[in-house]
């Protein structure tokens, strides 16, 4: 998941950046809500987590725009952070179209959960859980497991992900049984902070395939676009 933190105080948003890319999220930082806005207009992002107390433009009138004009997806969730502990700014930053709100300071561990439960909700997913025929994928735990017969007994197996195998893999399960871009996954792989070419995808995708495969799981290339999660007949 690509994940865009827009917060001035660069202390703050290291230590965030750090948490979240260490849980597996690709994060690009901006320092300003004016740069926020510049990035989103061209560059497309799962979740934005906003400081209120920017320089210039605040994270509330960033987040007001955000919902009222084109510069991102109106579905985006918006997570905004904010040393304010007055009610009044907690209500006027949720009707402004934030999603969610953490009060500074908080534990990493909180954050994660909250984002977690947006991006769920995003995508219209009920549990923390994504499955598809025998996969499931825990986003909770990063736990992926298939079920195997051994012995003649139903067990589940775990199936070793790296990070960037684990981000591929999600992105295939949220879309199936429909394809998932390529151009997406890239994005996702990726942020500003790494080169990454465009086979690099192909890579990932080569080594969750011999994964997949022995568990009856295909992973089909659509020419042109990307690739679709199967499950092999027979």
């Amino acid at each position: 998941m690509r994940l865009l933190l827009v917060e001035d105080d660069v202390m703050v948003a290291s230590g965030i950046k750090l948490g979240l890319t260490d849980a597996g999220y690709a994060v690009d930082w901006v320092g300003s809500g004016e740069r926020a806005e510049e990035v989103l207009r061209a560059e497309t992002f799962d979740a934005a987590i906003i400081d209120i107390g920017l320089p210039g433009m605040s994270g509330l009138d960033l987040t007001r725009r955000l919902r009222l004009s084109d510069v991102a997806s109106r579905t985006m969730p918006v997570l905004i952070l904010t040393a304010r502990d007055a009610l009044q700014d907690r209500v006027q930053g949720l009707d402004l179209g934030a999603d969610d709100y953490m009060v500074k300071p908080f534990e990493l561990p909180e954050l994660l959960a909250r984002l977690r439960a947006l991006l769920r909700r995003s995508q219209a997913a009920t549990s923390a859980v994504l499955s598809f025929g025998p996969l499931e994928m825990d986003t909770a735990s990063r736990r992926a497991t298939v079920r195997a017969v051994v012995d003649g007994q139903t067990r589940q197996q775990v199936i070793d992900l790296g990070p960037r195998e684990w981000t591929v893999m999600e992105y295939l399960l949220i879309n199936a049984p429909k394809p998932a871009s390529k151009d997406k996954l890239l994005a996702a792989l990726t942020g500003w902070d790494k080169e990454i070419t465009p086979n690099a995808v192909e890579v990932y995708i080569s080594r969750l395939r011999s994964k997949l495969e022995p568990h009856g799981l295909a992973l089909r290339s659509i020419r042109g676009f990307g690739y679709r999660l199967e499950q092999q007949e027979g």
